[in-house]
């Protein structure tokens, strides 16, 4: 289908404005939050040091196998949580709720009696929240799970983690206001802090999160991404201190995490960047969040009015360069924007802990790659529809498509073919055209010469020149034509039966007429570009040409005369009258030639012509 002229000149336009929107949009919806996330995954994992401070009690296989199944009495856990107080750990924290009331009230006697004879052991809570959350406000709460035995508020902190559409948790909660309005911190802040100098402190300021004087990168949620370890903590079963065999000092000056490391205990099991196939309990969760808290390796997304300005920015760079390059180099060039753009986001979430939209641009990139190589074919092969129009009003389109094919440069020379050539002369022309003013004289000419340019052309000749009131014609070249001798005898025909309408006219108006003298000859030839480099033309030369060209200078009116060498390749095809061989310039010996009276079947079907039936005969 061809498009309006206008619309094609502003096709580009559109087609990149429409690249913008629509990618756009998707980036602002998160369309392709799947393939985004794990690809951004791959930076929020990072090779560095484990905090020795920081160590993992883990209630594991080995533990529940020597102490027993799941849930163990509370005044065990509390038994042990106290030694591990009064054995200099900085703090002990419980990933476990005690939000519910024993069956044994002595258990919660016996914790609520730790908590009053230590200072330095920490207790969960947990926020059960509202199903719909919008994105742009606080998180709003529903209910409260906290331990039921006494607990001062600041040796609580939230658990709450929320993972993403694809089950990943990547952001920490870093607090949620309770119904009173007051911000509870989690238990990652609480412990990190203890860690942590007086001047870098985390705290809530009102209306955001600080770390000493630095604000930190949070949304409406208070929530912060963080980096995980590639490499874990230190864990050690829990039965082995219950057991005497771990000493409680070995944890002296570090915060313990106590928490659940079995898999029949899988509730408590995430995915995380570090692997989706092998998923992470939440008290390792934790430790990676309290160690980015303190390492200050908190990072933040960009903010949607940047990454939609980086992805237009990025198109319109794209387009620039694409546009003005062939398909192969544009694609050179999309590989470079996909290297340099991933390079660019490394670095800026190294120094300024900021993570760049990666899918998105690249999406945009590709697609802009997708659309000028689309547009380029377009123009090309408009181009060449052009170019095959114009020029196919000079040269076959035979050559035509030869020449827009060859992909070098057109070169002098040629190559031997075997083809067939047909010259045509017009006799009689000279003594009507003195009577004829020059006007009519070129009307008529062209006339003619239409009718032998269409009947070339619908046998898919090659139109080699006009010669004067002439024309000179190749079959079997540029493309193969196995039978081009039939061809080239069938155009002939043509040209002879469409020239009777036309004299019908001559003589109506004139009182004389005109008519064709056929010449045909098949063999070798030499087929190419002859000529200079500033000017050649595509034709053929060598003997074949010349008898040729001798045939259609013998040719009576109306008369079409093939050579021996085309009779013994069409002589079933056609009715062939022999004639007695002629003397022509440049052979020593008489040429055998046929004058053309039709196609064989059409004669064969002539019952009442015995003249026809005995040259069909004599023929075959």
């Amino acid at each position: 289908m061809k498009l309006p002229n206008k619309t094609e000149k502003f096709l580009p336009f559109i087609s990149l404005i429409l690249i913008i929107v629509v990618v756009s949009f998707l980036y602002q919806n998160n369309t392709f939050e799947m393939i985004e996330n794990p690809l951004l995954d791959r930076l929020v994992v990072e090779e560095r040091e484990i905090n020795p401070d920081i160590k993992i009690l883990a209630i594991d296989e080995e533990s529940l196998e020597a102490i027993g199944k799941w849930p163990w009495p509370r005044d065990i856990m509390a038994k042990v949580s106290e030694e591990l107080a009064k054995n200099g750990a900085k703090a002990v924290w419980l990933d476990i709720l005690y939000s519910e009331k024993s069956s044994n009230p002595a258990e919660d006697e016996a914790w609520a009696q730790v908590m009053e004879n230590t200072n330095n052991i920490y207790h969960s809570i947990y926020f059960e929240l509202a199903n719909k959350q919008a994105k742009n406000l606080p998180l709003q709460m529903t209910k409260v799970y906290q331990p039921v035995f006494p607990v001062d508020k600041s040796r609580m902190g939230l658990i709450n983690t929320i993972a993403d559409k694809d089950g990943v948790i990547r952001q920490a909660i870093l607090g949620i206001q309770d119904e009173n309005g007051e911000m509870v911190n989690s238990i990652d802040v609480v412990l990190a802090n203890l860690l942590l100098p007086p001047d870098q402190q985390i705290y809530w300021d009102e209306n955001r999160w600080m770390r000493g004087t630095e604000p930190l990168p949070t949304n409406a949620w208070n929530q912060a991404y963080f980096t995980y370890a590639s490499t874990g903590f230190e864990v050690y079963p829990i039965a082995s201190v219950i057991s005497g065999e771990l000493d409680p000092s070995n944890f002296a000056g570090s915060i313990v995490l106590i928490g659940p490391y079995a898999l029949g205990m899988s509730d408590d099991l995430f995915a995380t960047p570090v692997s989706k196939n092998i998923r992470m309990f939440g008290v390792e969760i934790h430790a990676n969040i309290i160690q980015s808290l303190y390492d200050n390796q908190i990072y933040r997304l960009a903010s949607e009015t940047l990454g939609t300005c980086i992805l237009v920015l990025l198109c319109l760079l794209a387009y620039f360069l694409m546009e003005r390059l062939k398909a192969k180099w544009s694609a050179l060039v999309l590989i470079g924007f996909v290297v340099a753009y991933v390079l660019i986001q490394i670095i800026v979430f190294i120094q300024a802990k900021l993570l760049l939209p990666l899918f998105y641009p690249l999406l945009a990139v590709f697609l802009v790659y997708v659309a000028t190589v689309v547009l380029q074919y377009l123009r090309e092969r408009r181009e060449r529809s052009r170019v095959t129009e114009i020029f196919g009003r000079y040269v076959s389109k035979g050559v035509v498509k030869e020449i827009l094919q060859n992909k070098e440069e057109i070169q002098l020379g040629g190559v031997r073919r075997d083809v067939t050539l047909v010259f045509v002369d017009i006799r009689g022309f000279t003594p009507l055209s003195e009577k004829m003013q020059p006007e009519e004289v070129i009307l008529i000419l062209n006339e003619y010469l239409d009718l032998c340019t269409r009947a070339v052309f619908a046998y898919e000749g090659t139109l080699d020149k006009y010669i004067g009131d002439g024309v000179m014609s190749i079959f079997g070249a540029p493309m193969d034509q196995p039978d081009h001798a039939a061809r080239a005898i069938r155009a002939a025909l043509q040209m002879k039966k469409g020239s009777a309408q036309l004299a019908e006219r001559l003589i109506e108006k004139y009182g004389r007429s005109v008519s064709f003298g056929i010449g045909i000859n098949s063999g070798p030839a030499v087929i190419g570009n002859i000529g200079s480099q500033e000017r050649m033309d595509y034709t053929a030369i060598g003997d074949t040409v010349n008898l040729a060209a001798r045939l259609e200078s013998n040719a009576k009116p109306g008369q079409i005369l093939i050579s021996q060498n085309t009779y013994e390749r069409v002589k079933d095809q056609f009715a062939l009258t022999p004639l007695e061989p002629i003397k022509v310039k440049g052979k020593e010996q008489p040429v055998q030639i046929y004058q053309v009276e039709g196609e064989l079947a059409d004669f064969q079907n002539q019952d009442d012509n015995q003249e026809m039936k005995n040259l069909v005969r004599d023929n075959t």
